[in-house]
C-alpha cells in the first residue's frame, strides 16, 4: 500500500476503546486529516507526545480502501509547542484557533496557506508576549479572508461612500455601511475601527507579533467578526466556552 506524508499540526485526538486514539491532524499536502493510531495509548514508544494537540509533526498514514479514516504509521514529533501548556488562556486560545480552521477548513482541500498561517499563530501564542485578545483578531479576520469573505471596511458595501459621520457594519451585506445604506440593523463602529482592520489586512498572514490594539477596537472589531464568522459556521464552537472564562467577549456595539 502507497504511505502519504505530510507535514501537519495536531488539532485534537479522542480515544478508542482501551488502546487506541483517533486523532485530527491540518496536513499542509492534504488539509484535514483524520486518522486511526492503533496502541497509541498502551504503548507510549510507537508515538510518544506526537500525537498531542497544537504539536508540529511530520505524519506518514495510509489510505483506506473506501471511505473512512487513514492508518497512522509514523508520528515524528518536530516542535510540541510546550508553552501552550504552561497557560490556561494560551491553551484556550490554540484550542480555540485549531477549532475554528477544522470547522472553515475541514473541505477535504489542501489550504498550505491556511497551514502556514494556524502554525505562525501557534508559534506565537506559545512563545508569549503577546495580547492575546489582539491574537485572536488577528485570527479570525485572516482565516475569514482565506474563506472567501473580504468585507468592505474603507466604504459603504453599497454606495460606495467613504465619509459620513454615521459608520455600521453587517456582515450578510458585505461590511461596511454608511447612515444612508444602513436602513435596518448594523452595528454602530467607528471609521477608526474599520481603518485598523483594513490595515492588518494589509500585512502578512503569519505576521501575529508587533500589533497594538486599543480597546474600541478590541470591542468594536470583535463584534464584527463575531457576526461574521456566524455566516460561515454551521455550529457554535466549543472551545469558545472555554476560551471566554480567559477573555472578555466583544460587547456588541451599539445597533441601529
Amino acid at each position: 500500500m502507497r504511505i502519504h506524508t505530510s507535514d501537519a499540526i495536531v488539532l485534537r485526538h479522542g480515544d478508542y476503546g482501551e488502546a487506541d486514539r483517533i486523532v485530527s491532524f491540518y496536513a499542509r499536502e492534504v488539509g484535514l486529516l483524520k486518522g486511526f493510531a492503533r496502541h497509541a495509548r498502551s504503548s507510549r514508544r510507537r508515538f510518544g507526545a506526537a500525537l498531542e494537540p497544537f504539536a508540529r509533526v511530520r505524519v506518514q498514514w495510509t489510505a483506506p480502501r473506501g471511505e473512512g479514516l487513514v492508518s497512522l504509521r509514523e508520528v515524528e514529533l518536530e516542535d510540541l509547542r510546550a508553552g501552550l501548556r504552561s497557560r490556561l488562556d494560551a491553551l484556550a486560545l490554540a484550542a480555540y484557533g485549531c477549532e475554528l480552521v477544522e470547522e472553515l477548513f475541514g473541505d477535504g482541500a489542501p489550504h498550505p496557506e491556511v497551514y502556514e498561517l494556524l502554525g505562525a499563530f501557534l508559534d506565537v501564542t506559545a512563545e508569549g508576549g503577546e495580547d492575546l485578545a489582539g491574537l485572536r483578531l488577528l485570527l479570525e479576520m485572516r482565516l475569514l479572508r482565506a474563506a472567501g469573505y473580504v468585507p468592505h471596511l474603507l466604504h459603504c458595501s453599497e454606495c460606495g461612500d467613504a465619509g459620513g459621520e454615521g459608520v455600521f457594519f453587517a456582515a450578510a451585506r458585505g461590511g461596511r455601511l454608511c447612515a444612508d445604506c444602513v436602513s435596518g440593523a448594523g452595528l454602530r463602529l467607528s471609521s477608526l475601527t474599520l481603518g485598523t482592520l483594513a490595515r492588518c489586512l494589509q500585512t502578512p498572514d503569519t505576521l501575529f507579533r508587533g500589533f497594538r490594539f486599543g480597546a474600541q477596537t478590541l470591542q468594536e472589531g470583535g463584534a464584527a467578526l463575531v457576526e461574521a464568522l456566524a455566516l460561515h459556521l454551521d455550529r457554535p464552537l466549543r472551545s469558545l466556552v472555554f476560551l471566554e472564562r480567559f477573555l472578555a467577549s466583544p460587547k456588541v456595539p451599539e445597533s441601529r
